[in-house]
């Protein structure tokens, strides 16, 4: 402790003014704390909110392991929940696009992150019984860097699952784009075109085929079909699948052939992805040039030049010798 101060009152220039700044960090990771087990424990033993629960039940059958955990969640969401609607509508556009549709996904998210913003700092802790010749600065910085990571791993998380689910859904639109051509072309309207469509990729493809029978469903709810389609675009994310709802939109505002636009669209598409292969083959030389200089050429030298460098080390050594 003595250590750690030392060291900041030489970087702040007043040992006073560290120890105020340490013992109210530490007030206020206290008081964080304190302040969540205080908001759990209360929803958990609030005797209204036992009633509205119980009566909940009652009219609907029992919740399932999600909403559960997004009930107990739901008190730790509002630490670190942002106040700007802007933040709050990208989190939600990317969870969606995820997968996840649930009401309370957006308070599960974040009760997720205030959780191992406070957990893995008290895991830091908890460890340090273990290792009592830590000094105090290197605590402070390993507890630092699990709050970090705590606020940064469900982001990287989420991230990484939205780009899962854009390269399931881009690898099964090619298929999806000529069978609805297909559709079309046969005499089959968009409604049924997508749904036949969606029956048909959902093996193969389950995300898509399950976007598609979304529109579908949305359509025959009463949605209107321009806002059904602008509604995929949203929920994927795709640029493909983008530029496929605002040409569909286009031809159903000015009353074009849909089968004809469809054709169009899935040639240019076609010659699209055949460009984008393209470049990824005259990119393979490029990227192959860093495998075979560290992986591949010094096994090829080793064994080559190996043998003769042996021998000439023997044939040297004998001449030094006589």
């Amino acid at each position: 402790m003595s250590t750690a101060l030392a060291s900041l009152a030489l970087l702040f220039g007043r040992l006073q003014g560290v120890q105020l700044l340490f013992i109210a960090l530490a007030a206020a990771a206290v008081f964080a704390f304190s302040y969540g087990v205080f908001a759990l424990v209360t929803s958990a033993t609030d005797p209204l909110r036992r009633r509205l629960e119980q009566v909940a039940e009652r009219r609907s059958p029992a919740p399932s392991l999600a909403s559960r955990v997004a009930a107990r969640l739901r008190p730790f969401a509002g630490l670190v929940l942002p106040k700007r609607d802007g933040v709050r509508s990208r989190i939600s556009q990317q969870l969606m696009q995820a997968g996840y549709r649930s009401p309370t996904v957006l308070s599960t998210y974040y009760g997720v992150k205030a959780l191992l913003m406070t957990g893995l700092p008290l895991c830091v802790l908890a460890a340090w019984l273990f290792f009592p010749r830590l000094s105090t600065g290197h605590l402070l910085y390993y507890a630092s860097a699990a709050a970090a990571a705590g606020y940064i791993l469900p982001g990287m998380w989420l991230d990484r699952r939205v780009r899962r689910r854009q390269r399931a859904l881009r690898a099964g639109f090619p298929d999806a784009l000529d069978l609805l051509v297909v559709c079309v072309e046969a005499g089959l309207g968009l409604a049924p075109a997508l749904q036949r469509v969606a029956d048909e990729i959902v093996v193969s493809h389950p995300e898509l085929g399950a976007e598609l029978a979304l529109v579908n469903a949305e359509m025959r709810a009463g949605v209107e079909r321009t806002e059904a389609l602008k509604n995929l675009a949203e929920r994927t994310g795709l640029s493909d699948i983008r530029g496929l709802v605002a040409l569909m939109v286009q031809t159903m505002r000015f009353g074009t052939s849909i089968a004809d636009a469809l054709r169009v669209y899935a040639e240019e598409f076609r010659d699209k992805r055949t460009q984008a292969a393209e470049e990824q083959a005259a990119k393979i030389g490029t990227k192959m040039i860093f495998p075979l200089v560290f992986c591949l050429f010094p096994s090829f030298f080793l064994i080559a030049i190996g043998p003769a460098v042996l021998r000439l080390i023997t044939v040297f050594g004998a001449l030094m010798r006589h």
